[in-house]
């Protein structure tokens, strides 16, 4: 069974076609992950999945029924945006988002506990939100999405504002949710986190899907033509080889992409000659590769630029 499936939707906003017929689905237990560059459609099909918008056309069902009448307390969302309020005590306003989910009394007050023990911030619980930093804020929200223990969780960059240290005890909790049955949709910046996480992948580019479906299956239809290369050296030379169609620079590493028909040894011979090789690979594509393929630009280029005018045009229609 799958938790969600999206079925043809398409949501219009004057002359704009914000969404235009989105489908996937996303199997139950799964982590999905859901992508596209501000703009694309991403932030309206999850509110069509939440029935915080109505789809102009197509259909969604939750868990094999129609959200408006199955009601959206078995999701638990975590948007990109803070919505905390900053002068509420860290577990008083946990006490009420837990309340506005149907879980009150002591169960509510046992499950904050934990969580706030778990999440590594049970000492500022009795501080007002304004008093956290960024990443303590972002624990928090987390905390609050899953208080009512949803089978269901969208996930809207869920690592922002935390250390790598923090990033990792995240990590590590979203996967014991989902070894646990939790079905997660997962929405980030950094590609290499939603690779290293999701079964499956839906990529959408101005309200159209791009590709969609089993990640191993999208890597291997885009050929083994991605080439890992590490070294000590100056790898500026890369961009001047015309065998290589594309060039992800990261000072001593590089994501390469051959173009059709070209040789890696003879880019193995060429970075020899200017550089000490520390590493070099034939690799299935990576995501970000993918992403360069299918959208133009890296997945941080594209996703971490400002909001568009399109996304705030989604977010005024609230």
């Amino acid at each position: 069974m799958n938790a969600i499936e999206v079925n043809g939707i398409t949501k219009r906003y004057e002359n704009h076609v914000a969404v235009d017929g989105v489908s996937f689905a996303v199997p139950e237990g799964s982590i999905y992950g859901l992508l596209g560059p501000n703009g694309a459609g991403k932030t309206t099909s999850i509110r069509m999945i939440l029935h915080i918008l109505h789809p102009d056309a197509g259909t969604v069902q939750v868990m094999g029924r129609d959200p408006r009448a199955a009601g959206t307390d078995g999701i638990g969302y975590l948007p990109e945006e803070r919505g905390l309020y900053q002068k509420m005590k860290v577990f008083e306003h946990l006490l009420f988002l837990a309340e506005i989910k149907g879980v009150a009394g002591r169960q509510a007050s046992g499950r904050i506990t934990q969580w706030l023990e778990k999440m590594d911030i049970s000492d500022w619980k009795e501080r007002k939100v304004d008093e956290l930093s960024k990443g303590m804020q972002q624990k928090v929200q987390f905390i609050g999405t899953v208080l009512h223990q949803p089978p269901i969780l969208i996930l809207d960059e869920p690592f922002s504002g935390l250390d790598p240290v923090n990033v990792n005890l995240m990590k590590d909790i979203v996967l014991d949710l989902n070894r646990q049955g939790t079905t997660v949709i997962f929405s980030a910046h950094v590609m290499e986190q939603v690779e290293r996480m999701c079964s499956a992948i839906c990529l959408i580019n101005k309200g159209k899907v791009v590709v969609e479906g089993s990640l191993a299956r999208i890597k291997k239809n885009c050929g083994t033509n991605s080439l890992i290369l590490g070294f000590e050296g100056d790898g500026e030379f890369l961009h001047q080889l015309p065998e290589l169609d594309n060039v992800d620079l990261h000072g001593n590493y590089a994501e390469i992409r051959m173009r059709d028909g070209a040789d890696p040894t003879r880019i193995l011979e060429a970075a020899m000659s200017r550089v000490k090789v520390r590493r070099f690979e034939v690799v299935e594509p990576t995501l970000n590769n993918i992403f360069i393929d299918l959208v133009g630009g890296t997945a941080e280029e594209v996703l971490g630029r400002p909001a568009a005018e399109l996304e705030a045009r989604e977010a005024s229609h609230v």
